[in-house]
Order: C-alpha cells, then structure tokens, then sequence
C-alpha cells in the first residue's frame, strides 16, 4: 500500500517478490501503461509478464478477457486516480468475486498507491461525491462527501476492520481520517472499534501473509512517516456525532507515527494491534482530538495506550495476561502453563477453540462477533475474562 506520490522502489520489489516469477496485472481507471517497464524490468526482479488493463467502465470490468487476465495473475496492482470508479466498476460483480479468491484463496498477492490503497480496507471513503478535506469532515461529519463502505468489497486479510487513507502530508488528512473513524463506531450496528492505516505520500506499507507490517520510505534523509491508529482501548465513542454538527470527539485516537526507512527497519504485527510498541526513540505516539467549537484536529504527545493489558479478569488471583480486547483472529494468553482453557459465548455455549501453548495464541477466527467470557483453568482455580470480538 502506497502514499501516492512516486513508486517506492524497495516496496515495489517486496511486491514484486511475492509474485514468484508469475503474471502481474495492472488494473487502473485511466493514465498509462508506465507500470509496464518499471515492474517488469526496472526493478531486477523477475517475473513472467506485466499487463496493464485501463478499465473505463462495467462492461469493461466484467469483460472475459479482463477477467482471465485478472484470474491467472499472481500479482494484482491498482493504479491510482478516482477510487470510485474502482468501486463502480469492480464492486458486486464477477470481478470482486475474482479479486476476493486472488487473495483468499489462491493466495496472491494485492496492492495499490494512492485511490489503489484507499480500497484496500474492509472499510473505505469511496470518494462517491468527491474527495473532501479535514476541515469539511470535522465541521460536517455526515456530509454527503463523507462516504464510507462497510464490509461489502475487498475482503483482505489483516484489513477487515481498517480504513486507510493516502497522502497523508500534502494535505493533512489526519482530520478526515479520524471523521471516518468515528462515522464507523457510530454507525454500526455491532461494535467495532476501527483501526486506520497511513500513508506519506512517498512511503508505503507491505503485509505479509502473517501480518507483519512492514514500512519503506527515505527516513532520515526525508521526513517520511507512517501512522498506524486505533481509538482508545475502551470506552472509545464519540462525544458528539450528529447530522448537521460539528464533530466532538475529546479522547479521539492515538497515533502511533513511524518513519518509513529505505531497509524496511520497522514492522508491527498487525495480529496484535494493540501490541505495536517498537523500541526506537524515532517514533512517536499522538492523541488526536476534536474539542467542543475548535472544528479543528489537536495534536498532542501521548503514549501507547497498552491495550494489551486490558485483560478484564474477573475472577481468580493468577497472573494471566490476555490481549486484545477487543480481538478479532486471535487472543494472546500469557502465564497459562498448564491450563484448560474454556471461551464461552453471552448464551453459555461453550466454543470449539484450539489454544497452542508454544505460541500462547488462541485461534478465534472462527468466531462470530459478539461477547465472549474465556476461562482459564489452572490448579490455583478459575479466571474468567470478559472480551469482545469485532
């Protein structure tokens, strides 16, 4: 996932890579076909072929020879330009069907720069009635230029419940991003709590297929950077979220900003978010707030809000660490040895879950979203742990 500027080139490889000398398909709404020579011989990277399809419309989208394409690829790019097009043409059709089992099921690999990222997530602005700025979507949340998708696209893994968003220095975007964010816990049904992934417009983002976050820019010669944000750890809704007023959102986000470096050097694993601490003094950790007549975003230092000891125990007197909360794919469960681990649902049915002791990790993506109660069983007794999955 790129910025949107200039290609990184040590990001683009890392794609390339992935490709495992196969097909890479370039699919972009309008623009050229310069992806052609820089993936397929610019980089030193071998690969069997590059194509770029410049789709204008649904039937283009939908076309037999596109979707072939699209459905031999090892490698899926998506240009930049006017990430509503992408929606239009791609979105509840053959091709979101071919995109989906690209990643889910053949296991490829998928990025994109600029519009290409802003799809990417499970939630995404859709740029439907055009792009907007901070100070609209803080003044005016439920503008009609605030368009968010929920769910109902690109089913990636790692990303089902982020929204992302590009060019995060020129403009500042850090105000419209946290707008989305709170449109999302304020209009789901079921709670969530959203986590926002950042681009500079020269730096990028490559997850592997174990979700380690890694970020490439030209840190320390530019100032180039990434954020990673997520709300507070509990308790986390808006203030004041309504049709026709201005967003109040006081305890906001926390940021967590890291500089994106020529090697690679930084990585989070995005199956613990709330675990992203990495010891560097060269990062930094942000609270973004929106306060009562400011309509404006407030940037202060903050800390990692370690939600990763919001265990929640209830009973029992062990020393058990269990994180995050709220969780989706998987929980961390620490100073367990021996154990019998038992989770719950708010009816009292018990669920089939497989804890692996060597990793400490509890497979938990099977599980519908929901409240859950997780008890651990050892010779001192019983700990019980309320937690929510998203």
């Amino acid at each position: 996932m790129m910025g949107g500027a200039s290609e990184n080139d040590n990001a683009s490889q890392w794609f390339l890579e992935r490709a495992n000398g196969g097909d890479i398909v370039v699919l972009r709404a309008s623009g050229s076909d310069g992806y052609n020579d820089y993936f397929y011989s610019d980089l030193g990277v071998n690969v069997n072929s590059v194509e770029t399809l410049k789709i204008l419309n649904l039937a283009g989208a939908t076309d037999p020879y596109v979707l072939d394409k699209v459905a031999n690829a090892e490698a899926i790019w998506f240009a930049g330009g006017d990430q509503y097009d992408y929606v239009s043409y791609f979105k509840d059709n053959e091709m979101e069907d071919l995109l989906n089992a690209h990643v889910n099921e053949k296991g490829g690999v998928i990025g994109g720069t600029s519009a290409g990222m802003a799809i990417l997530g499970g939630h995404y602005f859709d740029a439907q009635n055009g792009t907007i700025t901070s100070a609209l979507a803080i003044s005016e949340p439920y503008h009609n230029k605030v368009s968010i998708g929920h769910r109902d696209f690109l089913d990636i893994p790692y990303l089902k419940n982020v929204i992302t968003d590009t060019h995060y220095d020129d403009p500042d975007r850090r105000g419209r991003h946290t707008v989305f964010m709170a449109r999302i816990i304020a209009d789901s049904e079921d709670p969530i709590r959203p986590i926002g992934l950042a681009c500079e417009e020269y730096t990028a983002i490559c997850i592997d297929n174990e979700g380690a976050a890694r970020v490439y820019g030209s840190y320390p010669a530019e100032e180039d950077y990434v954020y990673f944000i997520q709300p507070r750890c509990a308790d986390y809704d808006p203030d004041v979220i309504l049709l026709g007023a201005p967003l109040i959102w006081e305890d906001g986000v926390i940021a967590y900003k890291i500089p994106a470096t020529e090697d690679g050097l930084y990585a989070v694993d995005l199956n613990f978010f709330a675990d992203l601490a990495i010891d560097q003094d060269n990062t930094e950790w942000q609270q973004w707030s929106v306060y009562q007549n400011s309509n404006t975003l407030s940037v202060t230092e903050s800390e990692n809000p370690d939600c990763a000891l919001l265990s929640n125990q209830e009973v029992g007197s062990e020393n058990i660490l269990v994180y995050p909360n709220p969780f989706t794919n998987a929980l961390v469960i620490k100073n367990v040895p021996n154990a019998i681990i038992t989770v719950v649902d708010v009816l009292g049915k018990k669920q089939n879950v497989i804890f692996n002791s060597a990793s400490e990790t509890l497979n938990t993506s099977h599980l519908p979203k929901g409240i859950y109660f997780l008890e651990v069983e050892t010779e001192n007794g019983i700990s019980v742990f309320k937690l929510m999955k998203n």
